[in-house]
């Protein structure tokens, strides 16, 4: 109801100011304790995945917190986990704007964000600054755009080893995003040798991690809607061979079908919302 109230007000505003407009005033909505009386009620519906429990299977997905600043108070609504990033290990501006695009018609958005974001010291502070321990959270983690691509796992390492000491002590994973249509070439790093290369790396710094620390943080990666049936199995048994605790399916579709003729169709970026439920289901 209170979305109904304020959609037309929104929607008088492009995308990325919209955002910005609403995070500032969640803030100042959660400090004053009004997000925690507007909390739906929530059923307790636990799932245990990655040997974590999940409170309820509703979560946030990344790209909408990318710097990890709102975390407690988006877990005033009730969510089972919430993921923030994607963060890369120097801060990036990301793509020229205007960078999303509604499509109201579709129920879906295009984005072109390009992992703008603050940087890993920024993450990290906000990070250890959260107070919600009771929600299970995500760190979902990229390499910067001027990163040559043979030269991605560096950037994954960084961020592996930076962010992994954060969930020592409160339930969460790390999620390994290579997948964003956003970034160029990160996808080729889905291809056979490209993510037995990535893989590898990251498995052999994982256990590291996990000896030094006496814990097992799990590990998932984040794959692209946009993969084959060829391509599925070998994606599969390689995340199976290096230990990957779980995949996230999925990222944003290039795929135009399901909204071909409405305005901004045709925009480059990654197709989200309602149109790509069938796609990441199957």
């Amino acid at each position: 109801m209170l979305y109904d109230f304020a959609r037309p007000f929104i929607f008088t505003l492009d995308p990325e100011t919209a955002h910005h407009v609403a995070f500032a005033n969640l803030n100042r909505a959660h400090a004053l304790g009004l997000t925690r009386l507007l909390r739906p009620h929530v059923a307790d519906d636990p799932v245990e995945v990655m040997g974590l429990r999940f409170p309820n299977p509703v979560g946030l997905a990344a790209g909408l917190d990318k710097n990890a600043e709102y975390i407690d108070a988006l877990a005033d609504f009730g969510f089972g986990f919430i993921e923030v990033g994607t963060v890369t290990p120097r801060p990036q501006p990301g793509n020229p704007a205007p960078r999303i695009f509604r499509l109201p018609k579709a129920g879906a958005l295009i984005n072109r964000m390009g992992f703008n974001n603050d940087g890993l010291d920024r993450f990290v502070a906000n990070v250890q600054a959260s107070r919600t321990r009771h929600v299970v959270l995500g760190l979902n983690i990229g390499k910067n755009a001027d990163t040559p691509i043979e030269k991605a796992l560096d950037d994954y390492l960084i961020g592996l080893q930076r962010v992994y000491p954060l969930l020592l002590d409160r339930p969460g994973y790390v999620a390994i995003n290579i997948s964003s249509p956003n970034t160029k070439n990160l996808r080729s790093l889905q291809g056979g040798p490209e993510l037995a290369a990535l893989l590898r790396g990251l498995h052999k710094a994982h256990r590291q991690l996990a000896a030094e620390h006496g814990r097992h943080v799990p590990l998932a990666v984040k794959i692209a809607p946009d993969l084959d049936d060829a391509e599925l199995p070998r994606v599969a048994d390689t995340l199976v061979e290096y230990g990957i605790d779980a995949v996230i399916a999925t990222n944003t579709t290039l795929a135009r079908d399901a909204v071909a003729g409405l305005p901004h169709a045709d925009e480059a970026g990654g197709l989200s919302g309602a149109p790509l439920t069938p796609r990441s289901t199957r």
